[in-house]
């Protein structure tokens, strides 16, 4: 690793000063990409501020909506009760993720911050229209994630909670690499009154999309039927040493079905 300063502020404003004072700063959350990013030397802080002492961690059930504190971690939310009930598909997603020892470090704003392309969160907050809730605003999921690593965050701007909204039914399946458990197809779904809402991640090199064709078909008759004359062109769409462009788009209509299936 390269040299740099540690910061450990107790309160977000101390936290949001420390990286709008300095332009190579970067927030440290669960630390499960960016440790091996440091390790890799791929990336050079001058500071890196810990944001554990923040209180930005925590389940709460208001009406339709569940609010997960961005420090909030993947075993944490696996193992909720409330999250189990409401939104279950949620709960497979986070136990499905990495191994134990991931889960109990890895934190949910973590992950939507670094928007991996293969990650597994992103699917969830976009198919169920989630908000994503930062130091100094509101912002859309369907607003948020921008490209491959990359969101609407500002360099200085800290998440401290997502928001979702409970659906009718939800439900995540993944197709995943055996060693490393990312996805190399995985699908969320979700059901509410007004329609249903499907995003895919690991597919696109772009990272997380929502299936607009599929979105239609099941909103009209929820049933793995409704999509399984739906074929995906592979334009687009990741291709490497583990599935070609083809073999994805050929994995969403799988993993698409086999998630409807769970959730219906």
């Amino acid at each position: 690793m390269y040299d740099f300063a540690y910061q450990k502020p107790g309160s977000l404003a101390d936290a949001v000063k420390l990286l709008s004072g300095d332009a190579e700063a970067k927030a440290l959350a669960g630390g499960q990409t960016f440790i091996p990013v440091l390790k890799q030397r791929l990336n050079k802080p001058s500071t890196v501020v810990d944001l554990a002492k923040l209180g930005l961690s925590g389940i709460t059930v208001s009406g339709n909506t569940v609010t997960i504190g961005a420090m909030t971690t993947h075993a944490t939310i696996a193992s909720n009760p409330e999250i189990k009930a409401k939104i279950p598909g949620l709960a497979y997603q986070a136990s499905q993720i990495g191994d134990e020892a991931v889960r109990h470090r890895g934190t949910m704003g973590g992950s939507l911050a670094n928007n991996d392309p293969a990650a597994c969160y992103p699917s969830a907050v976009l198919a169920l229209g989630g908000t994503i809730k930062t130091d100094r605003r509101s912002v859309a999921a369907d607003d948020f994630f921008q490209g491959m690593f990359t969101t609407a965050l500002e360099p200085d701007e800290i998440i401290t909670s997502i928001e979702l909204p409970i659906p009718e039914k939800s439900a995540y399946e993944k197709f995943r690499n055996p060693a490393s458990r990312y996805a190399i197809v995985g699908v969320f779904v979700a059901k509410f009154a007004s329609g249903v809402r499907l995003a895919i991640t690991g597919a696109s090199q772009d990272g997380v999309f929502r299936h607009t064709e599929m979105e239609k078909a099941l909103s009209a008759n929820f049933s793995p039927d409704a999509i399984a004359g739906i074929v995906t062109p592979p334009d687009g769409l990741n291709g490497d040493i583990h599935a070609s462009a083809e073999y994805r788009a050929h994995l969403i209509g799988v993993v698409s079905r086999r998630a409807v299936a769970k959730a219906a």
